[in-house]
């Protein structure tokens, strides 16, 4: 770190906090102590760097490369130099914008593909990386030509790409309890990212979850941090190779990227992007021990937290950035962002945020908002706002880490070393080490008169909304951001759980049925496999109020009683992102078995269900838990089965019958408004019409606004399960859904939409409107709609807020308009993802 470049820093690092806009008066240096600087966090926010431990970053100082940097800097225009801490998302930038600002990054987001298609074959992924390579090394206009880098969320294998080997989510992984296994299956992971022509994983996940109703759990391995540490070291080296052993590029190799620093597994109720109210011990000793693993291992990259620590956010926290990461802890690459969470850090926006830069920010991941933080950043460089000595030491980072990967050298993305290789991504050898993954994290809960293993010989049921679903046992982050709405087809190569119990019954002379509804004909099936559990969801989308399954998602505890009843033995296999509370579930059947997201092999989850054929390996549960099951739906309440437990097949299997009582009250699915015919709890269904005559509905039929409204029921999934308003025109007539304001912010920041499910009854005479707060958006007449069908219609946030809402209060999430005849049936409003239909924005 170059001389005077800390007394910079600390001059400079929260200019953002005292002054809220970049046209403001900035303070000169003199004006601004560091006292002054520090007092702008809160007491409890403040980090002590000599209480935490120094890590062993195993890369010493190469004069070589360090005047190899040195000379390029000296070379770049201030212009270069800014552009290389940028990072734009590929939907949001071309490769003649890459070359033009200079930029030093791009990354696929969760929904972003080549060329728009985020279902692309690999040939266009690895062509689109030479255009991106290619217009980053041009130097016809003079410049320096610095190699850009593409950024991917490969979390559970090469996961954006179809045809890529999935393997089963941390949360599994954990179960697994073996670190070795976890190196095998990030040198796979590398070897088919390499294959596209990407250089850069955002891997792997180093959380520590406390509280698993987060969104993000499944991201986690375990809520023990030992056990997490314990994986770090030998997933890095899985991605990256032995520290020093040569450019990383040199081999089949990626850099890596551990995420997020710092406790964003530890935020209070489990909120996504929310606030970890800890002490700082507990940062250190909780969350920040598996950072020691990843510094020793050598990771190149650290991405820094949506998150709050005691109510600062990470993103803009000299103290844990600098002071901690950095300069104690010796971590010697660099810090990017996550998605647009500059934006979030006081006093900056989306569109600027010197703050973060001066905290030890030294790459801002801003996907869709990057031309404006480069000319912001840019002018902050120029007057001062941002250092000369900061901004060349977040350059030096970044190249050394290009110069550690080799990528000077490297050449196109289509030249390297496995590049074009298709037949590594989903090869039989990397599938066989995921499905060996699969086995190895399977928890054995319940074994109630050893009714496992079954014969593979014998008469099997399979049943369940979940056997029979790739994109259900692979959760989110899986082709899309939230792993949801993916078209038949896009997963060759993979297997459901059915296919392997199919497979592993056909092979022992016995009979397999599939049955979603567990109902059959002929002779009583031998037992029955109940397949079910949570459906994808990624990030804030997966925030939980209570440890209890989806209501919409019970149906299979039906089957599994009636089955009982009828005595089929019951083998219960649950699918989901952690544990929640299943007493009722474990009641209703023989075996129980926590399968979390096994990914793409899930036939490994039959290797363990049945004996094996003659000759045959036997295959026995060998998981146990990594993170403590609940007794209660009550995320503070006691553990039914604690850290550590799974049984084998030689262990008994009896769980006493467990009661029934959930102990919370029921609550309203988190982002969700209305749902069922009815407004959720703190929500009202109201008619207006737009000025002062307004009636709360709570009952039907009803008739209001002088009878030209009349509210009826109808049925939507379950009887009266949606509201039909009959409209005559006359005069404005407005169907809304309010609450008490509501911050969405965090969700606009992503690809959210207000979705709702709507049936056109009788077609409008006159323009629709769908509005959130005081701004809409025309549906026209509603031509997008068939008639008499159900369509989940969605617009995204983004568009409310830039028509001007005001998303941080928002006090009405729904509004239908129209002043002329229409008759439509409301079923759910909801903060979602997928639509069937999705409304434009207006220009």
């Amino acid at each position: 770190m170059m001389m005077g470049y800390k007394t910079a820093l600390r001059r400079w690092a929260l200019c953002g906090t005292m002054f809220a806009a970049l046209a403001a008066p900035l303070p000169s240096a003199a004006q601004t102590s560091e006292a002054e600087i520090r007092a702008s966090i809160a007491p409890a926010a403040r980090v002590h760097p000599e209480i935490w431990p120094q890590a062993n970053w195993p890369f010493q100082r190469d004069a070589a490369m360090e005047a190899r940097i040195d000379a390029l800097i000296a070379r770049m225009t201030i212009e270069e130099k800014v552009g290389q801490l940028v990072q734009a998302d590929i939907g949001s930038v071309t490769p003649e914008e890459v070359k033009r600002y200079n930029l030093g990054s791009v990354l696929n987001g969760g929904n972003s593909g080549p060329y728009g298609d985020e279902y692309a074959g690999p040939d266009r992924w690895l062509a689109l990386a030479d255009e991106f390579y290619d217009a980053s090394v041009d130097t016809s206009d003079g410049g320096v030509g610095i190699p850009v880098i593409w950024g991917t969320d490969a979390v559970h294998g090469h996961s954006n790409v179809v045809g890529a080997t999935l393997f089963p989510h941390n949360v599994g992984l954990g179960a697994a309890h073996d670190p070795a296994l976890m190196r095998r299956i990030a040198e796979a992971t590398a070897v088919e990212i390499r294959v596209t022509g990407q250089e850069w994983t955002f891997a792997p996940t180093i959380t520590v979850p406390q509280d698993v109703r987060w969104g993000r759990a499944y991201e986690g391995y375990s809520s023990d941090p030992a056990l997490v540490q314990s994986y770090v070291g030998e997933f890095i080296r899985g991605l990256q190779g032995e520290p020093g052993a040569g450019a990383i590029l040199a081999g089949p190799h990626v850099l890596a990227s551990t995420k997020h620093f710092l406790a964003d597994g530890g935020t209070f109720e489990g909120r996504d992007q929310g606030d970890a109210r800890i002490t700082e011990e507990q940062l250190r000793d909780i969350h920040g021990r598996p950072y020691l693993a990843a510094i020793d291992a050598g990771v190149q990259t650290v991405m820094a937290s949506f998150s709050s620590w005691n109510g600062e956010k990470v993103t803009g926290h000299p103290g844990l950035l600098t002071d901690v990461l950095k300069e104690r802890m010796g971590f010697g690459g660099f810090i990017v962002s996550d998605w647009n969470a500059h934006g979030q850090v006081t006093g900056c926006t989306n569109a600027t945020c010197p703050r973060a830069v001066n905290a030890g920010l030294d790459m801002y991941m801003a996907p869709d908002s990057w031309r404006q933080i480069h000319d912001s950043l840019l002018a902050q460089a120029r007057d001062g706002t941002v250092p000369a000595e900061r901004l060349d030491d977040a350059v030096r980072n970044i190249l050394r880490v290009k110069m550690r990967a080799g990528l000077f050298e490297a050449g196109r993305p289509s030249s390297r070393p496995l590049s074009g290789d298709y037949d590594r991504l989903g090869s039989a050898n990397h599938r066989a080490i995921a499905r060996e993954a699969v086995r190895k994290s399977l928890v054995l809960i319940k074994n109630e008169g050893s009714v496992l293993p079954l014969r593979p010989g014998a008469n099997i049921l399979v049943a369940g909304d979940g056997a029979d679903d790739v994109a259900r046992q692979s959760g989110g982050w899986t082709l899309t951001w939230q792993g949801t709405g993916i078209p038949d087809g896009k997963f060759p190569g993979a297997t459901s759980i059915w296919n392997g119990i199919e497979q592993a019954v056909a092979a022992g002379g016995g009979r397999a049925t599939l049955s979603a509804d567990g109902r059959y004909s002929g002779a009583k099936p031998d037992a029955a496999i109940v397949v079910f559990g949570e459906t994808p969801y990624a990030e804030f989308q997966g925030d939980i109020a209570t440890l209890q399954l989806k209501p919409e998602l019970r149906a299979p505890l039906e089957t599994m009683r009636r089955l009982k009843a009828e005595g089929v033995p019951v083998v219960a296999v649950f699918l989901s992102g952690r544990p929640l509370w299943m007493n009722e579930w474990l009641n209703a059947s023989d075996a129980f078995v926590a399968a979390w997201l096994p990914g793409s092999e899930g036939g490994g989850v039959a290797d363990v269900l049945f004996q094996r054929p003659a000759g045959g390996v036997a295959h026995d549960f060998t998981g146990s838990l990594s993170f403590a099951w609940p007794a209660t739906a009550n995320a503070t309440g006691p553990v039914l089965f604690p850290l550590g437990y799974g049984l084998s097949y030689a262990e008994g299997g009896t769980v006493p019958r467990l009661p029934e009582d959930a102990g919370v009250a029921e609550t309203a699915a988190s982002g969700v408004f209305f749902d069922r015919g009815v407004p959720s709890a703190a929500h009202s269904l109201q008619i207006t019409d737009g000025a002062a005559d307004i009636t709360r509905i709570t009952t039907v039929p009803a008739t209001v606004l002088r009878g030209r409204v009349q509210v009826t029921s109808t049925d939507h999934v379950v009887q009266e399960g949606a509201r039909r308003f009959a409209i005559r025109g006359g005069g404005p007539a407005v169907v809304e859904v309010t609450a008490p304001g509501g911050d969405w912010t965090r969700e606009a920041n992503g690809d959210s939409k207000l979705t709702a499910r709507i049936r056109l009854d009788a077609a409008p005479t006159r323009e629709v409107f769908l509005g959130l707060g005081d701004e809409r958006v025309s549906l026209g007449r509603m031509e997008a709609f068939r008639p008499g069908q159900w369509t989940t219609v969605g617009i995204d946030l983004k568009c409310f807020g830039r028509l001007g809402a005001d998303l941080a209060n928002v006090s009405a999430p729904f509004r239908l308009s129209t002043d002329g005849d229409l008759t439509f049936s409301l079923a759910r409003v909801a903060l979602g993802y997928d639509a069937e239909t999705v409304v434009r924005c207006p220009e």
